[in-house]
């Protein structure tokens, strides 16, 4: 079962920006304090069960890993940003449902297979 990965400072560069290039990596850069961060913890594991073999997603406690989080500029929780080949893609603010998050992404998932 494909499911949401915890990173950290020290894991978040082999993890995150090391990944296989082909597929992308969605962090979710996250706090226990935050009410919409925990929303969208559902969301993501249906969306990681979903789309496990065309997106890796991971997610990072902002307060335990300040290091990734000052790094990427993050100023709010949740805030998702979208990786490719180690380079980001594209960044979003606040929870959101699945069907929307699903479409924001639909242009940087690779196709399903054959």
């Amino acid at each position: 079962m494909t499911h949401v990965t915890d990173v950290t400072d020290a894991t978040f560069d082999t993890e995150v920006l090391a990944a296989d290039p082909d597929l992308p990596v969605l962090v979710k850069f996250t706090a226990d304090w935050c009410p919409p961060c925990r929303q969208l913890g559902p969301v993501l594991r249906s969306i990681a069960e979903e789309e496990g073999d065309r997106l890796k997603i991971v997610q990072i406690d902002v307060d335990h890993n300040p290091e990734t989080t000052l790094r990427h500029g993050v100023l709010a929780t949740p805030t998702l940003m979208l990786f490719r080949a180690g380079e980001p893609l594209k960044s979003m603010v606040g929870a959101r449902p699945k069907r929307l998050l699903l479409k924001e992404l639909a242009d940087v998932l690779p196709p399903v297979g054959p």
